[in-house]
C-alpha cells in the first residue's frame, strides 16, 4: 500500500491556503449542526473521488469505465464536494464568504487550467479515441446514462484496492477525516 502523505500536498505553495484555514478556525468556532450538515457533501465527494481513483490508470490506458463512463473527471467533482461540504462545515457568514471564493476560484482558474492541460496530454496521447470520449462524456456534471462505444478503446477494468491505494486516494480520505475531526474539536461537539 502506497504512503498516504503525499509530499507535493506539503509544499510552501499550499502554506498560505493551510495558514487561512487555521486563522479561521482560531477566530471562529463552527457550528456543529453545520459540521452535521456538511457530512453528506463530504461523503458524497468521498465516494466519488474513491470511485474514480479506482478505476484511473493513469498514463497507461484511457479510463472510460466506472464514473469515467458518466463524467471526465470525477476526482475533480469529488473534490469540488468536499471543499464545498468544508466551506458548509464553517458555519454562518464565514460559509458565504468561502463559498463565495471556492466556486469562481475553481469555476474560473482551477478547473480549466486543469482541463486544457489534461485534455491536451490525452488528445496527444490517445488523438481521436480521447477526442471521440471528450465530446461525448461532460466533464463535471455526470450522465445519467454510462458512455460506450466500440471505437474507442479504454481501459475495461474494474475498481481495484490497489489503483485506489496507487492513485493516492487513502491520503484524501485521512486528510478528509483529519479535518473533519479538527472542526468537530474546534466546535465543542454537541455537549
Amino acid at each position: 500500500m502506497r504512503n498516504p502523505i503525499r509530499l507535493k500536498n506539503l509544499s510552501a505553495r499550499y502554506l498560505p491556503l493551510y495558514a487561512a484555514g487555521v486563522a479561521m478556525l482560531l477566530l471562529h468556532s463552527p457550528d456543529p449542526r453545520a459540521l452535521l450538515a456538511a457530512v453528506p457533501l463530504l461523503l458524497a465527494g468521498l465516494a466519488v473521488r474513491g470511485w474514480g481513483a479506482g478505476h484511473l490508470v493513469k498514463n497507461d490506458v484511457l479510463t472510460t469505465t466506472g464514473p469515467y463512463a458518466h463524467l471526465r473527471h470525477p476526482l475533480y467533482l469529488g473534490t469540488l464536494l468536499i471543499g464545498t461540504g468544508f466551506a458548509i462545515a464553517v458555519g454562518g457568514l464565514f460559509s458565504v464568504g468561502v463559498l463565495a471564493v471556492l466556486w469562481p476560484w475553481f469555476a474560473l482558474h482551477y478547473f480549466p487550467r486543469k482541463e486544457h492541460a489534461e485534455s491536451g496530454r490525452l488528445e496527444e496521447r490517445y488523438g481521436e479515441q480521447f477526442a471521440r470520449y471528450r465530446a461525448a462524456v461532460p466533464a463535471l456534471w455526470p450522465a445519467l446514462r454510462p458512455w460506450r462505444d466500440e471505437a474507442v478503446v479504454g481501459s475495461a477494468v474494474r475498481w481495484d484496492l490497489d489503483r485506489y491505494s496507487e492513485n493516492n486516494e487513502l491520503g484524501t480520505l485521512l486528510a478528509v477525516v483529519f479535518g473533519w475531526l479538527v472542526f468537530w474539536w474546534r466546535s465543542g461537539g454537541l455537549g
